[in-house]
């Protein structure tokens, strides 16, 4: 089963650039030919110069990360409106600009060199960067995630006690859709440093049952899997051959833990239910049977 492909708007993106430029020449005719309401209200004249500075900027970005995507989709062969992890960042990194342009283009605005600023309010900012270390290395995380070949949209993943499919990838988190449906975010840190399983780049979702059952009821793996694979013979297309192994964990005094483990083809999160139950359901009528 092909995992669906998330797709970005090629159309969108040049319609953007296009508007961007036509404000930005619109801006420099009224800057070089200052018209009579430029006279009578100054702050007007201040707006003008001050978005001319913004798109100048933003405009040079935009046409800059569009070539980077084409060039980037051509060299690897992908559909044109294909989005994964590389273009997210690239779309990132431009949000990330953007923003810092507004920030310099309100500096003009207000009068205030930005390089004079900056200097000097070096220990300000010094201290506002100790502050917003972990901010700072949450988003350095992020983008390192979305270069990276890790982690993809719509990948089946496992970190920590928390497993779903990657809905998005941003600067701040990692956002999963768990089997309930629920939104799970996990901070970009987290992810950087935890142990990951992908389950989808392994071709296969691996489906495990953890469970325990009387030692006197002298169960051996060989006669577990006999029962397992009875009662799922109904999903045997879904099931890789032989993907389905039961083994011992652990040995006590009263118990013994065992472990089943199913090897399905691709994820379907309705199927893999279905299997669960009926595991489980095996799994007690074993557990409750006499002797």
């Amino acid at each position: 089963m092909a995992k669906k492909e998330i797709e970005r708007n090629s159309f969108n993106e040049l319609l953007v650039i296009l508007l961007k430029l036509v404000f930005y020449i619109v801006l420099i005719y009224f800057n070089n030919n200052k018209p009579m309401l430029y006279e009578s209200v100054p702050v007007l004249d201040k707006i003008g110069y001050s978005l001319m500075i913004f798109f100048s900027a933003s405009l040079v970005v935009s046409i800059v990360r569009f070539i980077i995507i084409r060039l980037y989709i051509r060299r690897n062969k992908l559909k044109n409106k294909v989005k994964d992890n590389f273009i997210i960042g690239i779309n990132q990194i431009e949000s990330v600009l953007n923003t810092v342009f507004v920030i310099i283009a309100v500096m003009y605005f207000l009068d205030i060199n930005p390089i004079t600023f900056l200097t000097s309010i070096t220990i300000v900012a010094a201290a506002i960067a100790l502050l917003t270390k972990e901010y700072i290395a949450n988003m350095i995380n992020g983008l390192i995630i979305m270069f990276s070949d890790r982690l993809s949209l719509g990948d089946h993943i496992r970190i920590g006690n928390e497993e779903g499919k990657i809905l998005d990838l941003t600067l701040i988190n990692v956002i999963l859709q768990n089997e309930d449906n629920d939104m799970v975010l996990i901070p970009n840190s987290v992810v950087f440093n935890s142990i990951i399983v992908n389950q989808s780049k392994q071709n296969v979702k691996k489906l495990t049952v953890d469970f325990e059952v009387d030692i006197n009821r002298k169960l051996t793996s060989g006669i577990l899997e006999e029962e397992f694979e009875a009662i799922t013979k109904d999903f045997k297309e879904f099931i890789v051959e032989d993907g389905l192994s039961v083994k011992v964990t652990a040995i006590k005094k009263d118990f013994v833990h065992f472990k089943v483990q199913v090897l399905l083809r691709y994820y379907d999160k309705l199927r893999e239910k279905q299997i669960r139950r009926l595991l489980q359901g095996k799994i007690l009528e074993l557990s409750s049977a006499k002797e």
